[in-house]
């Protein structure tokens, strides 16, 4: 088990995935300058986690107040580059993936490419990106030009801050949240998205908006496959991590 880091301030986040209405704390690190060797973290069900790759359990009497990922997408409202303000019910009858962000942020780039192609080839699923940019209007307006981003990017720094608060995340980037057409939230990707997660995600709330699966059952498929990617990660017996 890889012990995790301290806390670091924006900018970092862990690579992890949380499921359904998981705690959000400081343990969420990821070392932009050193990124530690790519793993993911999963639990099934709302429970506090008390540290990355540990189990869940009751937080200490003296620990500060948990935040709970909520079971819908929250109905707060930022201006995007267009100009004009936006709700994610904007985008209602789509699913979604709200992706958070920033220009200075290097998985967070790294992760745009991926993200344009899931969207044009999941068009017929009716799949909608919305990226969410904790920085200034002006280095997100001319990344997202530079880049090609072709998905609805609402921009916030406070405000950002305080989206992510909303979803009861601390301000760590990259982190994706999935939602179905109901604006219901299926996953969070906390760290940066790689194909194998994204594909996994998707098919399955692919077969939830379908009626072949409940949301229930979507959810512990992701958290079982997760569970794989897990294993396929972690070093051989007596191996140190990369």
């Amino acid at each position: 088990m890889i012990d995790p880091p301290s806390p670091v301030r924006p900018g970092v986040g862990l690579v992890a995935a949380v499921v359904v209405a998981c705690a959000a704390g400081g343990f969420l690190v990821y070392h932009l300058a050193s990124p530690p060797r790519p793993r993911l973290y999963a639990a099934p069900a709302p429970a506090p986690l008390a540290a990355a790759g540990a189990r869940a359990g009751p937080a200490p009497e003296s620990s500060a107040p948990v935040r709970k990922i909520p079971e819908v997408l929250p109905p707060f409202a930022l201006p995007g580059l267009d100009g004009r303000l936006h709700r994610l019910t904007d985008w209602k009858d789509r699913m979604r993936v709200v992706n958070f962000w920033a220009s200075w942020c290097e998985p967070c780039r790294r992760e745009i490419p991926l993200l344009k192609s899931l969207r044009r080839e999941r068009a017929a699923d009716r799949l909608e990106i919305v990226g969410i940019a904790i920085d200034s209007r002006d280095a997100a307006q001319k990344y997202a030009r530079s880049s090609g981003i072709d998905y609805p990017v609402l921009v916030g720094e406070q405000g950002g801050l305080e989206a992510a608060a909303a979803f009861g995340m601390d301000p760590v980037l990259p982190f994706s949240v999935f939602a179905d057409r109901a604006g219901r939230i299926v996953a969070v990707q906390v760290g940066e998205l790689h194909r194998e997660e994204a594909d996994l995600i998707l098919g399955r709330m692919r077969d939830l908006d379908q009626g072949r699966l409940s949301l229930s059952t979507a959810r512990e498929q992701i958290a079982t496959g997760i569970g794989r990617l897990n294993a396929r990660r972690s070093p051989p017996a007596g191996g140190a991590a990369q």
